[in-house]
């Protein structure tokens, strides 16, 4: 038999789920599939499906296809737990997830984010403007350090957090990462955090 021989990755068996929604973007996406499955561990998208059984997004530069079929709504506290970590990413997908059509309730996918903060066990990522999700819940990231896109500076200022410059930044069981054309930093930071955690 020809090939490459096949090896368990270290993350092999694990879990990593990325939100999605339209414009995001795509070398970023596109590095997730393959670098987190490189190290064996399964990526799934997930995303508000409003009834639909897929939702087919265009990305924000070359309008590159991703149909999604996973529910972020169908995410109860049980499944979560099947997660080893949660990656908001760039692009313009945490401003839309982050709507909500009953201003007294938080929106599906930062109910999410909140849900998965309380669990010390599940990595949280969020890169470039992905914490305009958390911008509705600010508590989880008061006093923690982050970095984010430089036009959210002033944002996680607002929100308490405590910007580093750095490409990079890891508080705990939270990973933020400047922008998307930093996401092979941010994606080697998550894996190697999840080897640390055994997560």
């Amino acid at each position: 038999m020809s090939g490459t021989p096949s090896r368990d990755g270290v993350l092999s068996g694990r879990r990593i789920a990325v939100l999605a929604e339209s414009d995001f973007y795509e070398p970023e996406i596109a590095y997730y599939q393959r670098r987190f499955a490189e190290e064996g561990a399964r990526v799934d998208f997930l995303t508000r499906l409003w009834g639909n059984k897929a939702i087919t997004f265009t990305g924000h530069e070359y309008r590159a296809p991703l149909t999604v079929t996973g529910s972020l709504e169908d995410l109860d506290d049980r499944r979560l737990r099947e997660y080893s970590a949660l990656i908001v990413p760039s692009g313009m997908v945490a401003d839309r997830l982050r709507y909500t059509e009953d201003i007294e309730r938080l929106a599906p996918a930062t109910d999410l984010l909140r849900r998965a903060f309380a669990r010390s066990g599940v990595v949280k990522g969020i890169i470039c403007h992905g914490m305009w999700l958390a911008s509705s819940i600010p508590y989880v990231v008061r006093g923690r350090k982050v970095v984010c896109h430089n036009n959210l500076i002033g944002d996680v200022r607002n929100m308490g957090a405590n910007y580093v410059d750095q490409d990079v930044v890891v508080d705990g069981d939270l990973v933020t990462a400047r922008t998307g054309d930093h996401c092979h930093l941010f994606a080697r930071t998550i894996i190697d955090e999840l080897v640390l955690r055994g997560a």
